[in-house]
């Protein structure tokens, strides 16, 4: 099919209406980045043929040279065939305004800390430049160890990470940003590394997948690292740890602010005393948590 379609598809148009057919076709599953078969088509020619990921209309009628067309079938047979997240196809994964390298060796970034971070965590946070350190935890590619020094001008930022293959991928978005001076990158299992250091504001978006979910993941998902995924039965492992410890790393008045996915009645029910606040994200509210140090 793809073979013969390299001398049928002549415009941009052609392609994205190939490409639709055979998403659907194959029954894909779309969840990072993009939501249904047009939107992934058209980041992925937008994106081979370097055009700007928001403007398809004025060339939805260009025709494409041989080696373009040959590039972007490509794109679109592996989709299909090995099921990879357009992500790992590009190279590339965008929160908000924000571009981030990505390859096989994290997760494709996709955390709704992301919107909090750009929103400097108001009102939470009085003032962002009195955010002195900043700790991500399972910070994988880095992006949110990466937003946090943006959006907290004179923060140090710890970004910790149990892979050194994830930790690979941070140094190179790291390295893009020109934030080496401000952002330290540290191969740890949780806390275990970072001695007695303590911070105003911790960050994780950690795995928290339960085991059943684990088990019914589509394709797509099997190609991220498990490690950053699953989290034991209930998904809450790793979260577990993190409130048994967080309290020791925080300074006085500090924030804890962790993502835990579909897991906001578990969480509630194996912690009854603790007073989560529960933030708001354009998705509502059930996947974000915060706790001060004195509520830990």
């Amino acid at each position: 099919m793809f073979e013969r379609a390299r001398n049928e598809l002549l415009t941009l148009r052609d392609c994205l209406r190939f490409a639709v057919s055979r998403f659907n076709e194959a029954g894909l599953f779309f969840g990072h980045g993009c939501d249904n078969a047009w939107d992934e088509a058209v980041y992925l020619a937008l994106s081979s043929l370097h055009l700007p990921l928001d403007q398809l209309e004025p060339f939805l009628d260009a025709r494409l040279l041989p080696e373009e067309r040959d590039s972007l079938l490509e794109l679109y047979r592996r989709r299909v065939e090995e099921r990879l997240p357009a992500a790992y196809l590009t190279r590339e994964a965008w929160l908000g305004e924000h571009r981030f390298y990505v390859d096989e060796r994290v997760i494709v970034p996709r955390s709704f800390i992301a919107e909090l971070l750009n929103e400097q965590l108001a009102p939470w946070i009085d003032d962002p430049w009195q955010v002195k350190a900043v700790l991500d935890l399972c910070t994988g590619s880095g992006c949110l160890a990466i937003l946090a020094a943006l959006n907290f001008p004179e923060a140090q930022v710890d970004a910790v990470d149990i892979s050194p293959e994830a930790l690979a991928v941070a140094r190179k978005n790291v390295d893009d940003y020109r934030l080496q001076a401000r952002l330290r990158l540290i191969e740890s299992d949780g806390f275990d590394a970072l001695g007695g250091a303590r911070y105003d504001l911790i960050l994780s978006n950690p795995p928290y997948v339960n085991a059943e979910s684990m088990a019914a993941l589509p394709p797509e998902y099997r190609k991220e690292p498990q490690l950053a995924l699953g989290s034991g039965l209930d998904g809450l492992d790793f979260t577990r740890r993190i409130l048994a410890q967080a309290k020791a790393h925080l300074e006085p008045g500090g924030l804890l602010v962790v993502e835990i996915g579909h897991n906001r009645a578990a969480l509630e029910a194996a912690y009854p005393e603790l007073p989560f606040t529960w933030l708001e994200t354009a998705a509502g509210d059930p996947y974000v948590f915060m706790l001060r140090r004195d509520e830990l």
